[in-house]
């Protein structure tokens, strides 16, 4: 019997009617998150929640609170970066690449680029988080770029760092194609970010899965 249902659910599998929310990370990939608890990361600025559910990372504004982020404790420089997220539409969220948190800057302030997460046609795109740089990628107006992501739903995104080149996909969409010569950043820490929000507003919550890494420095 037992041998019966693990093939049925094998079968499942295979034409897409059944899933798990956590998978193996690929060959090559290392994952960043377990899907059990936060080890291998810390929260950085802002005072957002962070929490485990259902194999997912959770993150929960703060009303009041600047941005948020919960940082790996490791710095990665060139990488292919594969995760998925799922946000409520009236949250902006982002990742952070590359990134850093000095106290000789701005307080520990976080900031480096940071690829958008938001459902305004804006995803995907890479912005200059706590910078005076503002955006990153400054041509924003490609139609298919600005309708990969998908509100309510699960998006994937694909990042790839490699020198100055930074690239990142949304859903298989190519969205940014961005050579990076702005930040002096060639290595730093991945981040999640919790954005602040209004008073009298939220909570509203993002949320991530499937966070796997291949460190193209090797």
């Amino acid at each position: 019997m037992l041998r019966s249902w693990t093939k049925s659910l094998a079968l499942l599998a295979a034409v897409g009617l059944f899933s798990t929310t956590a998978t193996a990370a690929e060959p090559g990939f290392t994952a960043l998150f377990n899907g059990k608890d936060l080890k291998g990361w810390t929260q950085k600025n802002g005072t957002a929640t962070y929490r485990v559910e259902d194999d997912c990372v959770v993150g929960k504004t703060s009303e009041g609170s600047p941005n948020s982020f919960l940082c790996t404790d490791k710095e990665y420089g060139d990488f292919e970066l594969r995760f998925e997220v799922k946000v409520d539409n009236e949250l902006n969220s982002g990742v952070q690449i590359r990134s850093a948190s000095k106290a000789d800057f701005k307080d520990g302030r976080v900031h480096g680029p940071q690829v958008e997460i938001a459902i305004d046609g804006t995803a995907g795109f890479i912005y200059g988080e706590g910078l005076e740089t503002g955006w990153l990628t400054e041509d924003r107006s490609n139609p298919a770029a600005m309708a990969a992501f998908k509100k309510g739903e699960w998006n994937k995104y694909v990042v790839k760092c490699d020198g100055k080149s930074i690239k990142t996909w949304v859903n298989g969409v190519p969205v940014a194609d961005h050579i990076e010569d702005k930040t002096g950043q060639s290595k730093g820490f991945i981040g999640l970010q919790v954005h602040g929000i209004a008073k009298g507003t939220g909570p509203y919550e993002v949320r991530w899965r499937n966070i796997e890494l291949k460190d193209l420095s090797k």
